[in-house]
């Protein structure tokens, strides 16, 4: 569970500090209530806080109190540092979103006016998306030290389509060699050995936003950057933003 600089009182929280790690993190034991059997009770959490420092390829920087709270207590085997850096790869779940709402459906909607309907069509998409991702996988495994980042979803869709629609090479004599035809296609056309790290260009779209504060804060162009982290107790809690 993590927790980003927020606005009103929800950042201005101070958990109460039962023990003080070597790493800057603490011990709390917050009011997160959870359920064990019939009986509830307060999950013990281990808080990171930090003040995070984003440089630009232009040499601007930006600086922002972040707050972490996981699960994770040992810091001997989850290092604060390495949690928060984990923050931006931790977002990669998007891309799988991404491929089902845009890559997959093309921006259409769903077509089912009922539930049973919609339950269908997401069941159709959840397995097609799995089928895709098991092919992915399969040509992964055939070639050593690859990393999966490089396939690219679009072509092993496309890839896939293409196989349908034509026929080709699906039932084989035999066991079907790995990667087959969709594999071989993905591996054929792999994305760049290394992506940078970078800063998307925004602009606010909506003028009744409630992101209207944050206008001219982002770069306007799309920029690489370094990040530094620096772990410590905020003890007067994170400072809010301001409401327009």
């Amino acid at each position: 569970m993590i927790s980003r600089r927020c606005p009103g009182s929800a950042a201005r929280r101070r958990p109460t500090i039962q023990r003080r790690l070597p790493d800057g993190s603490h011990l709390a034991r917050p009011a997160v209530p959870y359920r064990a059997g019939h009986r509830y009770g307060t999950l013990p959490v281990r808080v990171i806080e930090a003040r995070i420092t984003v440089t630009l390829a232009d040499a601007a920087t930006r600086r922002e109190p972040w707050r972490l709270v996981t699960s994770l207590l040992d810091h001997e085997r989850h290092p604060a540092g390495e949690l928060v850096e984990l923050y931006h790869p931790r977002w990669q779940v998007e891309t799988t979103y991404f491929s089902i709402k845009a890559t997959m459906l093309d921006g259409r909607v769903l077509r089912s006016r009922s539930v049973p309907g919609l339950d269908q069509e997401v069941y159709a998409l959840l397995a097609t998306y799995q089928a895709l991702i098991r092919t992915a996988a399969d040509a992964f495994t055939t070639r050593p030290g690859l990393a999966m980042e490089r396939i690219s979803f679009t072509v092993l869709l496309r890839a896939a389509a293409d196989q349908a629609t034509t026929a080709t090479g699906i039932h084989a004599a035999g066991p079907a060699p790995l990667p087959g035809p969709i594999g071989r296609m993905v591996l054929d056309n792999l994305l760049p050995t290394a992506r940078r790290q970078r800063v998307k260009a925004r602009s606010r779209k909506n003028p009744t936003s409630k992101y209207g504060p944050n206008t001219g804060k982002h770069p306007q162009t799309t920029e690489t950057y370094a990040l530094s982290v620096e772990i410590h107790v905020m003890e007067d809690g994170l400072a809010s933003r301001l409401r327009r």
